[in-house]
């Protein structure tokens, strides 16, 4: 019986084959048209944002990671899909859609709403990485206290001391490489330098072994920012939690000797754990106590050794603006007693400097982008932005805009010579 089914089922497709065929693609035709009728009636007639959204949670990761572990940099992921897409484009990394905003406009609006349409927001990987109490992660209601409790030691006197220390470091150290007439890479001596003066300012460390073993277990922190967040041994995120671990637990040893009362040095950590017996609002918990000071490192040794690396290549490569800025450093240098540290009154009159550092930050971008999240829905400049999204000003594509800055790719401190309000 089951044969004879079999039978009369092939008989029919065969005789109907063809006509089989043309109700499949019509069927499949009506329905994309559908659904494409459909997407428009929901939308409000706006202009969607172009761009690829790929596989759930996938999306584009595994291009958006090639890009970062190449020597070409994450930028140029986006790089490329400006091309394909336009200035205005969207994606899905790590499972979550984002969208970059390439405008002065579409910037103001998000920095105008910061805790209230719009919080931080970072792939889950970074998130682990420095921490859930991390300033970078916290909710919109905890990010104010621990900002402003956060910003509290750093006075402007403490900076002041810290202005004519830093600079007696690079100056040693300097002096040292010259003696030694050997070659050295610039951005390996800005990281080290960077490293050892958070460490200072913050914790007073400077036990040359216990800076580096914090700097290796950070560095591998700092490398499983941008992975695929699952636990398996030997890849960059296993090696950076683990190594989170280690760090955490340094941390807390140096937090309980002090506690004990066997160090008590005038410094960042020092600042917080006298606010033990005020009321919960008023301090920080040891868990925000960590978790920030791992971000502050992390964050200010990368960025500030990055923009020391890229001053001095665009330096070197623009002659007269370093002679022109030689002569401002001479200049106070002769109004100083011989061997004098710089200190914050002499920063303050360096006028040019400040523009060959503004110009440096343009130009480099240590933040490529300013990531943040989308916490209602809204709009941007036309465009419909859902709850949940992530939305990145990309300050890189901003900064390289020849409609804002004239010769974008020429480095030229006197182009903030007149104030600019983007």
């Amino acid at each position: 019986m089951l044969n004879l089914l079999r039978e009369e089922v092939l008989l029919v497709v065969q005789k109907y084959y063809y006509d089989l065929i043309m109700v499949a693609l019509f069927t499949i035709g009506v329905t994309y048209l559908a659904s494409k009728a459909w997407k428009r009636a929901t939308t409000n007639n706006r202009e969607e944002i172009p761009g690829r959204l790929g596989l759930p949670f996938i999306g584009e990761t595994f291009s958006f990671l090639s890009a970062t572990n190449s020597t070409r940099g994450c930028y140029d992921f986006v790089r490329l899909r400006r091309l394909w897409n336009g200035r205005w484009f969207k994606t899905r990394l790590f499972g979550k859609i984002h969208i970059f905003i390439p405008s002065p406009e579409g910037a103001r609006t998000i920095f105008a709403n910061d805790f209230v349409l719009f919080n931080k927001g970072y792939v889950k990987s970074m998130a682990d990485a420095v921490g859930q109490k991390s300033l970078l992660c916290v909710p919109v209601e905890s990010h104010k206290r621990i900002r402003g409790l956060l910003s509290e030691p750093f006075s402007m006197t403490s900076l002041s001391a810290f202005v004519t220390k830093f600079d007696k470091m690079l100056c040693g150290r300097l002096q040292k490489l010259e003696e030694s007439g050997k070659s050295f890479k610039v951005l390996d001596l800005c990281m080290k330098m960077t490293f050892d003066a958070m460490c200072d300012m913050l914790m007073s460390i400077t036990e040359d072994s216990l800076l580096r073993q914090i700097e290796e277990d950070c560095t591998a922190v700092s490398d499983a920012m941008l992975s695929i967040p699952i636990m398996i041994p030997r890849t960059r995120y296993y090696k950076g939690i683990t190594a989170r671990k280690r760090v955490m637990e340094t941390f807390g040893e140096i937090i309980a000797r002090r506690r004990r009362g066997e160090e008590t040095p005038e410094d960042f950590l020092q600042s917080m754990l006298q606010r033990d017996s005020l009321p919960a609002s008023e301090k920080l918990d040891d868990s925000e106590i960590m978790d920030n000071l791992l971000t502050l490192i992390i964050a200010g040794q990368t960025t500030t050794a990055a923009a020391m690396m890229w001053s001095v290549k665009f330096l070197h490569d623009n002659r007269e603006t370093q002679d022109i800025l030689r002569e401002e450093q001479l200049s106070i240098t002769k109004m100083k007693p011989e061997g004098a540290s710089i200190n914050h009154e002499d920063l303050n009159s360096m006028r040019y400097g400040l523009k060959v550092v503004k110009e440096t930050l343009r130009m480099s971008n240590v933040l490529l982008w300013f990531p943040r999240v989308a916490l209602e829905d809204c709009t941007i400049e036309g465009y419909d932005i859902k709850k949940g999204w992530h939305v990145n000003i990309d300050a890189t594509h901003i900064h390289h805009d020849s409609d804002l800055y004239k010769d974008p790719l020429k480095f030229n401190p006197q182009r903030f010579d007149v104030i600019r309000f983007l």
